[in-house]
């Protein structure tokens, strides 16, 4: 076990709030070169922000969820891109903790390790003497051009029986990376495509991924840590919350930075600030931002107290979970869209940051495991005593 000093919450977020003028300075340099500079992703190293979810014995903080709600909303305030790459981060690195502890130290042998990684299962495995032999495409990997390892999925298919999913973990040098990240939203994370050709992945970097979905450890040295006990999807919905909330809020701080200078053009309104319309808007998008911020502490509090007891997940709270990824996203998105709408035909200038806060809610509510219409519809599946259509829960 480390002897590192672990930082508080309140430090974590002194820490990357310190950072926002740094990575709020490279939004526009992200989107142009559609991935984080380089000098973000070393700012956030040194603030620890990728050690949040690894194990103290590596230097890590084994930080709960609230923590990490708490950080990215930081993050998301100052940049959407920056703030989804981490949160990406946490979630194949805390997956990692789960596999064998000799694993982990192969993988974590080096303090700033990285790893990205999608749940899409884009790609077959063969078995081979000692291991599998991998062969397909995964898109939507964020912060690859920055991450050491990937956590990839594949269908394993056996001599005999039934193909099934398989998680393994495999160093970036043994994959190729395709530039084909242009898109009109989070256009600075980065998230090309990885490609794999005949990668062989030894035994002992693999395991089903159902064991993973539903955190059966193959760690023993992690097994007695709160934060590896809970499934991956409410862990995961944890994960990427507060960056939606900080989003919000940076499209409100954008808006009200504007304010003072907007006249409402073609009326008599000199001052944008005087007009009972922006006063609706400002409240409405202000409220939302509340309640976006009550389903993504409401989320994160129910991982930390079901974590720290150590009980089990029932279909009902893990439908939840997925319920109110869903609504922070839905909540943050229709805040930045009304400010969006009364910031008038000049926002539309990319050197006008509402317009990519905008860009970017639209993007991320989009992600298949983030959509509000599917996460609600599941939701309400499981409320009405069905079973729930997706292993993912």
């Amino acid at each position: 076990m480390s002897d590192i000093e672990v930082p508080t919450r309140q430090e974590m977020v002194r820490r990357v709030a310190e950072l926002a003028p740094l990575l709020r300075g490279h939004a526009a340099w992200n989107e142009e070169h559609r991935r984080i500079h380089d000098e973000s992703i070393e700012a956030l190293t040194d603030a620890g922000v990728f050690k949040l979810r690894l194990p103290t014995r590596y230097g890590g903080f084994e930080a709960d969820s609230a923590t990490l709600v708490d950080v990215a909303t930081e993050l998301g305030r100052a940049d959407g891109s920056t703030a989804w790459v981490a949160s990406v981060y946490w979630i194949p690195g805390w997956m990692a903790c789960l596999f064998p502890d000799e694993v982990q130290d192969e993988v974590f042998a080096r303090p700033d390790a990285r790893v990205c990684g999608t749940l899409s299962p884009s790609a077959t495995a063969t078995p081979a003497k000692g291991g599998v032999v991998v062969n397909g495409k995964w898109g939507f990997q964020s912060g690859s051009q920055h991450a050491h390892w990937q956590e990839i999925i594949a269908i394993l298919v056996p001599p005999e029986g039934q193909p099934y999913p398989i998680v393994a973990l495999v160093p970036m040098t043994d994959l190729l990376i395709v530039d084909d990240w242009h898109t009109t939203g989070l256009k600075g994370t980065g998230s090309v495509s990885t490609v794999a050709q005949d990668v062989f992945i030894p035994a002992e970097r693999v395991l089903p991924l159902p064991a993973i979905l539903d955190a059966q450890s193959a760690s023993k040295l992690n097994a007695d840590s709160a934060i590896y006990r809970a499934p991956l999807l409410p862990v995961a919905s944890a994960s990427t919350v507060g960056p939606l909330v900080g989003m919000a809020r940076g499209a409100m701080d954008a808006f009200v930075k504007r304010l003072p200078d907007r006249k409402i053009t073609y009326t008599a309104y000199e001052k944008q600030s005087e007009a009972p319309i922006t006063h609706l808007q400002i409240a409405e998008a202000a409220m939302k931002i509340d309640e976006a911020a009550f389903h993504a502490h409401r989320l994160s509090a129910t991982l930390d107290a079901k974590c720290a007891e150590g009980s089990a997940w029932d279909i009902g709270e893990r439908a939840l979970a997925r319920a109110d990824l869903g609504a922070t996203g839905r909540l943050a998105k229709e805040a930045a869209d009304i400010l969006g709408t009364a910031s008038g035909g000049s926002s539309i200038y990319t050197s006008v940051p509402i317009q990519r806060y905008v860009r970017d809610l639209n993007a991320v509510t989009l992600h298949a495991l983030m959509h509000p219409n599917t996460n609600a519809e599941l939701y309400g599946r499981v409320l009405c005593g069905l079973d729930p259509n997706t292993a993912y829960i």
